[in-house]
């Protein structure tokens, strides 16, 4: 009997002894060892030591055991601050954070003043996984306490003062990306990243979601109040900031003004098809001809141009070779034709060496230079559509 007893407190110090010097983790959706063991301060090793038996694929809900290195820490790191109601999920004092359903990456990086790119730095799963609900997510420790200490401090419910506020945009007939973002300020990029579902055409009745900063909003706000009071009073609309008067040459629009960076975003939508094939009659990424990418390039910014390359020469104003600038038309008679049957886009003009991109019937979109003895002898003449 006195043999037995001894035995039996043995084991109940023993399990005392390692319940005290263990932690127990549930695993939640996105959990993985690498994760696990950066948020309690372990190494995967010693998980898996401590863990003999456990499954290489973690199980949802399973539990693992977790040494316990330092007690006061681990204490710490398993608390979670409560923070305001609503659906907002709570901050984890170990710099982590609980995705919530309709939560983006954008946001997360607002909430604890981080940039997204830190975010993914920090989660590299998140680049391929991206965000899961329920899913913890690390959060740099640098800006953690600040986070966790004004949370505290702030009564639940308090509302967090953003220098932001979300406008809703709905699109209207034959807008383009380019011209909304112009509108409120942002690039066509901002615009797509803060919209991820609009990364083709947008379509017309779609809602845009546009953040931008309440002094940019107010005076967009005061701008389209002025507007309709003008077109009330006076039919004079083209005095509205921000768009650039426009001339018809041709049953084409050219427009002028300033347009150094329109010309940059040109030839950038440009050669974005490059390696995209050549396709007579084509106008999309599933094949262009050679009018064809001009029109839908320029059509993008919401310059109008002629849907064949002849007509394409008819507009805007012939210049000679050697003034060729960025943005020009280029035309070309190819094939021993009479007639102009191809167009490109200058995208340099170099010591008397054009350089343009097209979509060429042999190689698809690519640039080109006039120095090929091909397009030497096809050379027919350089048009400035804007101006």
């Amino acid at each position: 009997m006195v043999y037995r007893l001894i035995i039996v407190l043995f084991f109940f110090s023993v399990g005392a002894f390692a319940q005290d010097n263990f932690i127990k983790h549930k695993i939640s959706q996105g959990d993985n060892l690498s994760f696990i063991a950066k948020k309690y301060g372990v190494k995967v090793k010693d998980i898996t030591d401590a863990n003999p038996n456990a499954p290489k694929i973690l199980k949802l809900n399973s539990i693992l055991l977790i040494p316990n290195k330092n007690k006061a820490t681990a204490k710490t790191k398993t608390k979670n601050v409560e923070v305001a109601a609503n659906d907002t999920p709570s901050i984890s004092a170990s710099g982590t954070h609980e995705v919530a359903a309709k939560e983006t990456l954008w946001g997360i990086s607002k909430k604890y003043n981080v940039s997204v790119d830190d975010l993914k730095k920090a989660n590299p799963s998140l680049e391929n996984e991206g965000l899961k609900i329920g899913q913890q997510i690390n959060i740099p420790s640098n800006n953690v306490a600040s986070n966790i200490s004004s949370s505290s401090e702030a009564p639940v419910n308090s509302e967090v003062v953003s220098t932001e506020v979300e406008l809703i945009r709905e699109v209207r007939p034959k807008e383009t990306k380019y011209g909304i973002s112009k509108e409120y300020g942002i690039t066509v990029a901002e615009l797509e990243r803060q919209n991820p579902s609009i990364k083709g055409k947008v379509p017309v009745g779609y809602l845009l979601k546009i953040r931008v900063p309440k002094e940019k909003a107010d005076a967009i706000q005061a701008a389209k109040t002025s507007q309709e009071t003008t077109v009330q009073t006076d039919a004079s609309s083209s005095e509205i900031a921000g768009t650039a008067p426009e001339i018809k040459k041709d049953s084409a629009f050219v427009r002028t003004g300033n347009n150094s960076e329109l010309i940059d975003q040109l030839i950038a939508s440009a050669t974005e098809n490059i390696g995209i094939r050549y396709r007579s009659g084509g106008t999309t990424k599933a094949g262009f001809d050679c009018s064809g990418l001009m029109f839908c390039t320029f059509g993008n910014f919401d310059i109008k141009l002629p849907r064949s390359s002849i007509e394409q020469s008819r507009i805007g104003t012939k210049v000679a070779s050697e003034e060729a600038q960025k943005g020009d038309l280029i035309f070309f008679r190819t094939n021993g034709r009479r007639h102009i049957n191809h167009v490109g886009m200058v995208v340099e003009n170099v010591d008397g060496e054009i350089k343009f991109v097209h979509s060429s019937t042999h190689g698809g979109v690519m640039i080109s230079s006039t120095k090929e003895p091909y397009y030497t002898r096809a050379f027919s003449q350089v048009n400035r559509v804007l101006n």
